[in-house]
């Protein structure tokens, strides 16, 4: 579950073992669990990306049963100091975060802010949006306008 690709096989984003682990880590497995939620970091090799690093929910992020809101402070100083340490190759990929459910569909909501937060881009790439459920992931590269690319895992 390590590797997932468009439809056209075109792009590819890998996951590190230790960005899958800390996904389980934070897989809402109890009624009682809230979302938890972070940044994507890592590299593009062409159409290629590799996702090295995920930022862990913070104090000040807000944590519920079925909302997971990231705030700003933590995440980015973490993705603006990866970014200077690598000499500008380890960069904001985009964003990730929980559903308790088996199979993680986006919601309206999840939707939106995608759609905001792509638009902010200063690469024009699209942002990389994955939601971590019980089973299994659902990753999409979202474009600054129009439909994004839902990616399938390679197994």
């Amino acid at each position: 579950m390590n590797s997932w690709a468009t439809p056209d096989r075109r792009i590819l984003v890998n996951f590190a073992e230790p960005v899958m682990a800390l996904f389980e880590y934070h897989t809402q497995t109890l009624p009682s669990d809230c979302e938890a939620g972070g940044l994507l970091l890592g590299t593009v090799h062409g159409s290629n990306i590799s996702v090295i690093e995920a930022t862990v929910p913070t104090a000040w992020d807000k944590r519920f049963q079925y909302l997971f809101e990231r705030m700003p402070f933590g995440h980015r100083t973490i993705a603006q100091a990866r970014w200077k340490a690598s000499g500008g190759t380890v960069r904001y990929l985009g964003e990730w975060h929980t559903h308790p459910q088996d199979y993680p569909r986006p919601s309206g909501i999840d939707r939106i802010e995608w759609n905001k937060l792509s638009r902010k881009r200063a690469d024009d790439r699209p942002m990389l949006a994955v939601i971590v459920g019980r089973k299994n992931l659902y990753v999409e590269l979202v474009p600054r306008a129009g439909i994004g690319s839902v990616l399938t895992s390679l197994k």
